[in-house]
């Protein structure tokens, strides 16, 4: 499975407004259900087995349920992922490279279903509260799919809703994200998710 759906699809994943007392798994699935829309800043840290930092980066996303979302790396290296509701095409600005993959062989039990799946994601994860820590609410999402690519995705709910993630792959290595910025149910541009290779970009995959 491609890097991006270990990190980036994460971010898709974002806020929700909390209620006052609700455990972590109560507010997300308010999230699931009455945001239908997002936007946010953030900022990726990818870490070894042994804990150390291996690299950094920073971008925004925006998404739209069902199955709708744009993940744009600002830096250090420019990098767009969209999926347009059939479609996850990554485009690779450097190389002038785009890989596309449909969707449901894209996502299925991964952190981009958390972010712009709909409800029904809840069949394919299963929940546990992880308790408190950083001053945030956990909430671990273990995929039911063995073939998933990771191990575990940590949910960290505070005043804005999902205000954190951690992804473990089954390498040791994991993805630390932190949202900022959020917006909640944005009237979004339709043409945003929507995609097309530009003029001699190599174009790779499946359709």
């Amino acid at each position: 499975m491609h890097a991006w759906l270990r990190a980036a699809a994460a971010a898709i994943l974002v806020l929700c407004a909390p209620l006052a007392h609700a455990t972590a798994l109560e507010r997300f699935e308010s999230f699931l259900h009455d945001t239908r829309s997002a936007r946010a800043e953030f900022e990726q840290r990818v870490y070894d087995r042994d804990g150390k930092l291996v690299q950094k980066s920073s971008g925004s996303f925006e998404f739209r349920r069902p199955g709708r979302f744009r993940w744009t790396y600002a830096a250090p290296t420019p990098q767009l992922i969209v999926g347009d509701g059939k479609d996850v095409w990554i485009y690779d600005r450097d190389l002038d490279q785009v890989t596309v993959r449909r969707m449901a062989k894209a996502l299925g039990s991964t952190p981009a279903a958390l972010l712009a799946g709909s409800a029904e994601v809840e069949r394919a994860f299963e929940f546990s509260e992880a308790g408190a820590r950083d001053g945030l609410e956990w909430l671990d999402a273990k995929p039911r799919d063995s073939d998933a690519g990771f191990g575990l995705i940590r949910l960290g709910l505070g005043p804005k809703g999902v205000e954190a993630m951690e992804l473990s792959d089954h390498f040791g290595q994991t993805t630390r994200l932190r949202f900022h910025d959020i917006v909640l149910n944005p009237e979004l541009d339709p043409a945003a998710f929507r995609f097309t290779p530009p003029k001699g970009a190599d174009v790779l995959g499946e359709r």
